[in-house]
């Protein structure tokens, strides 16, 4: 069994993903003391910053209102709120740049690396992580932990096991520790999928990959509805409308198989009344061009050609040839064309579930156990996940950075004999 050095405490952070990396660095640079052990299942770690964002890594989101970054979590807004006041999207951008990363903000708010690439973020971390001494173990998988009766804890660890003061798990959507937790005895939502695109088969939409407009999502049945852009791809649509609607309804959508109808509005702000009223003025205006030639709402060509076409109206029909009945039937499908989902994809390389330790039973202060002193959580081991647009790292930051700081404190007020209390403020 591997044991510190005397008066040494160790701390042991699984997984070597965003969160771990952070919480990692944080407690380290905090209390350099520590023995503080990183291990990683993988042969590389932070897999997930690597493909995130296309291969740029979206790092995090130019919000910087605590209680509108808290809006973008479907699960987890309330319990983040507090520690988005500690270590907000602005405290990440300030973070990097301290070590020599700068980022950039794009029109939708995303933030990226001025270089576009991942491995920027990656050797950023990694290189902090050297610096600050914490000892990175790739290749080690951890399935058990024990909390032993000095209070320190026991984890199986490739062949020796691993003897810490304090854990902090951080392993993301991990079927094993999971159960091992469930064993120890803490509550753990059931994972689902969350961020997915919709796989539909429809003649509507075949041919017309790449196609993107703003509009509007349902879900039938439900009271899901998302609005934003719509994205039409090789298996049916994505784009931030769809996005959202999967992860606002992950549990909805998962208890029907992701099978179900969603209606579609192209155009958005309109009803199907009010885009009846512009075709009837459109009839008016160019009686004799024909309805397929051009879009009165901006719609992509190919789009607009596919719809009219699928309502009956053929290509050389021209405005003055069609009846009110075939213009409110155009004017319908505008406003509300019904697709049978038929499942679901991972959005691009992204895979992000909803669930994870019960919310309830941790205390956000700390991010420690409240049933279970030394353990500690952060990242998707927790039930939390947030839309698309850097929400989910700025999560994995936070948490990792409240963890890391608790931790090294905590473990200062031990050495002197001041217990495990809360903890105040540490410099950084």
């Amino acid at each position: 069994m591997e044991i510190s050095p005397a008066n040494t405490s160790t701390i042991a952070v699984v997984g070597g993903g965003a969160a771990g990396f952070f919480a990692a660095i944080t407690c380290a640079e905090n209390a350099p003391h520590l023995r503080v052990i990183l291990l990683e299942r993988a042969a590389k770690v932070l897999g997930k910053v690597k493909i995130s964002g296309g291969g740029r890594c979206n790092v995090c989101h130019a919000e910087y209102d605590p209680r509108e970054l808290a809006k973008a979590y479907p699960r987890g807004s309330k319990a983040l709120l507090g520690p988005f006041h500690r270590f907000c999207s602005g405290d990440t951008q300030g973070w990097y740049a301290e070590r020599g990363v700068e980022l950039k903000t794009e029109a939708d708010g995303r933030m990226f690396p001025v270089t576009d690439s991942s491995q920027t973020i990656i050797d950023c971390l990694t290189q902090a992580a050297t610096r600050a001494g914490v000892e990175v173990r790739t290749k080690t998988n951890v399935d058990a932990l024990q909390r032993q009766s000095d209070g320190r804890w026991r984890l199986s660890a490739g062949k020796q096991p691993l003897t810490a003061d304090r854990v902090l798990l951080a392993p993301g959507s991990s079927p094993r520790l999971w159960t091992a937790l469930a064993q120890l005895g803490h509550t753990v939502i059931p994972p689902v999928p969350s961020l997915f695109t919709l796989n539909i088969e429809d003649p509507r939409l075949e041919g017309l990959a790449g196609i993107a407009t703003e509009g509007e999502v349902w879900a039938e049945g439900t009271r899901l509805h998302e609005s934003g852009p719509i994205l039409i791809t090789h298996w049916g649509l994505s784009g931030p409308a769809v996005l959202r609607l999967s992860a606002w309804g992950a549990r909805v959508l998962a208890e029907k198989r992701h099978q179900f109808g969603l209606r579609v509005n192209w155009v958005a702000g309109h009803t199907p009344e009010t885009l009846f009223t512009v075709l009837q003025a459109q009839r008016q205006a160019v009686p004799r061009q024909a309805v397929a030639r051009r879009s009165p709402f901006g719609l992509p060509g190919r789009l607009w050609k596919r719809l009219v076409e699928a309502c009956g109206i053929g290509e050389q029909i021209r405005w003055a040839e069609t009846s009110n009945v075939s213009l409110r039937k155009l004017a319908e499908a505008l406003g509300g064309t019904h697709f049978p989902v038929t499942g679901k994809s991972t959005y691009k390389d992204e895979f992000v579930t909803a669930g994870g330790v019960k919310l309830a039973e941790v205390n956000f202060k700390t991010m420690e156990s409240k049933q279970f002193p030394g353990l500690h959580f952060a990242g998707e081991v927790l039930d939390i996940d947030a839309i698309t647009g850097g929400f989910n790292f700025q999560a994995a930051w936070t948490t990792g950075w409240i963890a890391g700081k608790a931790m090294a404190q905590m473990e200062v007020n031990e050495k002197r004999g001041n217990g495990k209390g809360p903890v105040g403020e540490t410099q950084s």
